[in-house]
């Protein structure tokens, strides 16, 4: 009688996840009950769910890229200049905020002064060219080279040598129109 009540159990259990389930993720759906405005913070567990995701996701997709050889200096500036026109207005730069407008943006861009103690250059590299869905991260994949993208990711690595009094004097020195007659920035590093 036992073994027949287990598979009793079992064959509800089965239907309950095959239709119950899905029937109360279909009815949560519809019912306009989450709140997907993007002046609310996502709920504690959506945030740890979406952040997991991603981090699990990168990895996986730039396991196995190869960093190309660079050389450092040119690198850094064209990294500095792609980022410049591409990123700081979301992430910021060394003593640099970012745009006001980015404040509502859900979840927030973040700050990316050390994001290489979080992500290797290939996730880095894989995370510009794909971009990040629902966070309003593009993908620069249509619009930028793979040489540019990892001219940025050059200046990341760079980036937390970079003092914010440096930075701010490339911004206004205006650099990037001058790029190709411009001493190396690697002295920055020095």
């Amino acid at each position: 009688m036992r073994g027949e009540q287990l598979k009793h159990l079992i064959i509800g259990a089965v239907i309950a996840i095959v239709i119950i389930v899905p029937l109360g993720a279909f009815a949560f759906v519809n019912s306009g009950m989450y709140d997907v405005g993007a002046s609310s913070p996502h709920t504690k567990f959506t945030s740890w769910l979406t952040h997991e995701t991603m981090i699990h996701s990168v990895r996986h997709r730039a396991d196995g890229r190869t960093v190309p050889s660079r050389v450092f200096s040119g690198e850094v500036q064209a990294g500095f200049c792609a980022y410049e026109a591409h990123c700081v207005d979301c992430h910021g730069g060394p003593g640099v905020a970012r745009q006001t407008w980015v404040s509502g943006m859900e979840p927030s861009p973040p700050y990316l002064l050390d994001v290489t103690h979080r992500f290797t250059p290939q996730q880095l590299f894989w995370i510009t060219q794909n971009g990040i869905k629902m966070t309003g991260m593009p993908a620069w994949r249509n619009s930028m080279s793979d040489e540019q993208i990892w001219q940025i990711v050059t200046f990341l690595e760079a980036m937390p040598e970079v003092n914010s009094a440096r930075y701010r004097q490339w911004r206004s020195a205006r650099f990037c129109s001058l790029r190709p007659a411009v001493a190396s920035l690697d002295t920055a590093r020095r």
